[in-house]
């Protein structure tokens, strides 16, 4: 089969690092990231496991991160070399069905018995097991070197993963479908927003995701919108937002919407008050930063966005009493009791959020494609993905 496949290489990670600061996306180029074109396709791990054939695989900020060489090193236990990339997948399996592939490799995927406390009640994110079991270590499909991912011709999955595509969504819609379900979880978290103020770094596709969740299953009374190009402040727009700035004005919309004081001045000033909660869809030391500036005492900041190896000041943190937690995959939504996932079809079929979806490339072309995504905003799209369905099978 044809693959591109991640290899544990100390020196390649360093050098797509030093490449990527220069230019991002430029890991590509120079990091531990390999166009196969006769790789073996993974073995099927147990009996209720299905071949799968993507068609389409998204680029994620994630794979961004580990191409680049900027992941955090907390993730080193919980994936296993070599691995091949893409956890936002759209497929078939050997019958024709067309599929969606929930990654999070929990209990079930790992035969482990009996299941650890988040994965018996459906919070499959919260798996405790995910460096143990049936298989190799990794968070999710896509990180494990047992499984195979998107960026391939074939990769498997197990049952417990695989969601059955409705015929009425194209290719486009069900590609979304997984970063949607990250932006369903990430809106849920918080609680009811009945009456609350919420502000949104960030406005990628996990940010538009996320403001779609938001609008359609937790409406707050304002939801204002950081978004830096043009393209992103459109979408936020038809999505629903109250208010959408450019980011560097989001605190000064907070601030006007709360009615509240400003204190100090340059790196140091913050809102008296702020926002109830403040989502943040970058997840970099900036981003956080101005999250801890614009939130009220006693409020909350969600970190959607994945965070890789940040320094930033906690002070405001601990003066003022914020809760800064982590949104992370997706499960069972408790407050709706419904799965995460099936929130997330439903999501990108009524706001028809295949239209994120921008550009596609083969895999042979990965360069390009991994610039494009590094790049997207600035270059006026959303998702980058690797489009499949004309690669012929390789072994």
């Amino acid at each position: 089969m044809k693959a591109l496949v991640y290899e544990r290489s100390v020196s390649k990670f360093a050098k797509s690092r030093i490449a990527s600061a220069l230019r991002p996306g430029a890991g590509a180029t120079y990091g531990p990231l390999e166009l196969v074109e006769d790789l073996f396709e993974p073995t099927l791990p147990g009996a209720n496991w299905q071949r799968v054939r993507p068609r389409l695989a998204g680029i994620c900020g994630s794979d961004l991160a580990t191409i680049d060489g900027r992941s955090s090193r907390y993730f080193e236990p919980i994936v296993s070399f070599p691995f091949v990339p893409g956890h936002e997948v759209v497929g078939d399996l050997d019958d024709g069905t067309r599929v969606v592939i929930e990654p999070v490799l929990g209990c079930a995927t790992r035969q482990i018995v009996p299941m650890c406390r988040p994965c018996s009640l459906g919070d499959l994110g919260r798996c405790e097991h995910i460096a143990h079991g049936s298989l190799a270590p990794g968070l999710q499909s896509g990180f494990c070197c047992d499984t195979g991912g998107g960026w391939s011709t074939r990769m498997v999955a197990h049952d417990s993963q695989l969601h059955r595509v409705p015929h009425e969504l194209s290719d486009a819609d069900a590609v979304l479908v997984e970063p949607t379900a990250c932006g369903v979880h990430a809106a849920l978290s918080p609680g009811s927003l009945d009456g609350a103020v919420v502000a949104m770094i960030g406005a990628g596709t996990l940010g538009l995701a996320t403001l779609s969740a938001l609008t359609s299953f937790n409406k707050p009374s304002k939801l204002l919108v950081g978004a830096k190009h043009p393209e992103q402040r459109v979408f936020a727009k038809a999505l629903g937002a109250t208010m959408i700035v450019e980011p560097s004005a989001l605190r000064r919309a907070v601030r006007s919407s709360v009615g509240c004081m400003a204190i100090g001045d340059g790196e140091i000033e913050r809102l008296a008050g702020g926002a109830d909660v403040v989502f943040d869809c970058v997840g970099s030391a900036q981003s956080i930063a101005d999250a801890l500036s614009m939130t009220r005492p006693g409020g909350r900041i969600v970190l959607v966005g994945m965070p890789g190896r940040t320094t930033v000041d906690l002070t405001p943190l601990w003066q003022r009493e914020v809760a800064l937690v982590g949104a992370y995959a997706y499960g069972f939504e408790h407050r709706i009791g419904r799965r995460t996932f099936d929130l997330a079809f439903e999501l990108v079929a009524s706001h028809q959020l295949g239209r994120l979806l921008s550009v596609t490339y083969p895999l042979d072309r990965y360069d390009d494609a991994l610039r494009h995504a590094a790049q997207a905003g600035s270059r006026g799209a959303l998702k980058v993905a690797f489009d499949l369905r004309n690669e012929k099978d390789r072994r």
